[in-house]
């Protein structure tokens, strides 16, 4: 009897020990750590590209080359984001949709309001009672190449002496005139916008510089009273075009809508020293007077031997 309690005593004491050593294992292990959500990786390039989008603003432009007088269609059209956007460009396909542009214009063209509107940037850049008149120049003439679209100067005119002119002489023809352009280089239109793109990248604008230097014409802003005027300037002599300062404020003032084109006539007549020597015109000759005698009625000679006598009938 004692022996089987002995066996038993010792089966539950196995079985205790077995399960104590089994907790024992369980609980002298680390606990494992809670499931963490994954982090997004953020890197630089796409940081960048999140900022540099925020900043650029949307521009639309032609798909491809679109022939005038058609109306545009959304597959003529693509929206780009541009870090700088050009000066009056339109932003939104709503407002390029249907319309009709009155020149051929170029794929990867931005549109603005010019772009529907008639005439070349010239014809754009000068107001109704104003023509744009092209003169030939070289360094010296042109002020050593360093004029620019937007300046203002007086053109000056010497003529030298010769069959046609009695004295050589120098004279401001026109004061004031606005330069519209400087060989391909253009200033800005009547809305005071550029009347084309500008250089985009620099290359472009250094090429743009020596272009401007090495330009052969110019195009003046030319009012209408004076046109003929300066037309006969450019055929009778030697030009120079005298810059005029910026601290007149003269560009300004022609934004503002001022328009002193009768003022400036009255003036360019009242200092022209001689305007008849533009048309190659002489001084008027003089005319020597004649003084003619009253006729002296004579008599008849008769002669007698050696003597003469007159005797009047």
């Amino acid at each position: 009897m004692n022996s089987r309690i002995s066996l038993a005593l010792a089966g539950l004491l196995l079985i205790g020990a077995l399960t104590a050593g089994y907790w024992g294992l369980v609980l002298s292990r680390a606990p494992e750590p809670a499931a963490v959500p994954a982090e997004p990786v953020v890197s630089v390039e796409n940081t960048v590209a999140a900022v540099e989008d925020q900043t650029r603003q949307p521009v639309v432009v032609l798909a491809h080359n679109v022939p005038a007088f058609v109306p545009l269609t959304a597959a003529d059209l693509a929206v780009e984001k541009l870090r700088t956007v050009p000066a009056g460009s339109l932003t939104q396909l709503d407002q390029v949709i249907g319309r009709i542009p009155l020149r051929a214009l170029g794929a990867g063209t931005w549109l603005n309001e010019e772009s529907f509107t008639a005439g070349g940037p010239l014809a754009r850049m000068i107001r109704p009672d104003e023509r744009a008149l092209a003169v030939a120049v070289d360094d010296v003439i042109g002020a050593g190449g360093q004029l620019s679209p937007g300046d203002y100067v007086d053109v000056l005119l010497f003529l030298r002496q010769d069959a046609f002119n009695a004295e050589q002489s120098a004279q401001i023809v026109i004061p004031a005139m606005r330069l519209l352009s400087v060989g391909e280089q253009m200033g800005l239109a009547s809305d005071g916008q550029p009347a084309v793109p500008p250089p985009a990248t620099a290359e472009e604008r250094a090429q743009a510089v020596q272009r401007r230097a090495a330009a052969r014409t110019v195009v003046l802003a030319v009012p209408e009273p004076l046109l003929s005027r300066l037309m006969l300037a450019t055929q009778a002599g030697t030009l120079r075009l005298a810059v005029r300062s910026a601290d007149e404020q003269l560009l300004s003032r022609y934004w503002a809508g001022e328009n002193d084109s009768p003022v400036t006539l009255e003036k360019a007549d009242r200092d022209l020293y001689q305007f008849t020597q533009l048309a190659l015109v002489g001084p008027p000759k003089r005319v020597a007077q004649v003084v003619t005698q009253p006729a002296v009625r004579r008599g008849i000679e008769v002669i007698r031997g050696a003597q003469a006598t007159e005797q009047t009938p």
